[in-house]
């Protein structure tokens, strides 16, 4: 595990630090708890929003990201934290980058709050025409 080691001797990592670890949870469409040697981390996937609890397509989701990487060995290349101290990362589970393929099946959107992905941009324009996920036609009523 790579990372900067602040004077408590919490690793805290830098943008561009990579870690590696067991997914144990998934919270949301875009959230993820790992298990990094032995202490949890929640993983926020960077430049993807998905769609809130209670709100339409959140279960279908959550359920996407379960598929994608529940269980698994993942790697999370650090972009930094949010504002609420959680890492935001490019996530890797079985050799599939997680924020892309959400974003490709239609269960999240490209988020530019970080800095705008032009990958994930043309996948999102993709699954729109595709009418997939959120851009289906029933949800877009």
């Amino acid at each position: 595990m790579l990372g900067l080691l602040c004077a408590a001797g919490d690793a805290r990592p830098a943008a561009g630090d990579t870690r590696t670890g067991r997914i144990t949870h998934v919270v949301d469409g875009a959230t993820l708890e790992m298990l990094v040697d032995t202490r949890r981390q929640r993983v926020r996937l960077a430049g993807i929003a998905a769609p809130p609890a209670g709100k339409t397509y959140a279960l279908r989701s959550r359920q996407s990201l379960v598929q994608i990487c529940g269980g698994e060995i993942a790697t999370a290349e650090s972009k930094g934290k949010d504002r609420d101290g959680t890492l935001l990362a490019r996530v890797t589970c079985n050799g599939t980058d997680a924020n892309a393929e959400q974003v490709r099946r239609g269960f999240a959107q490209a988020s530019g709050a970080e800095a705008p992905d032009a990958q994930l941009e043309a996948l999102q324009a993709e699954a729109r025409a595709a009418h997939r996920g959120l851009w289906s036609t029933q949800a877009a009523r």
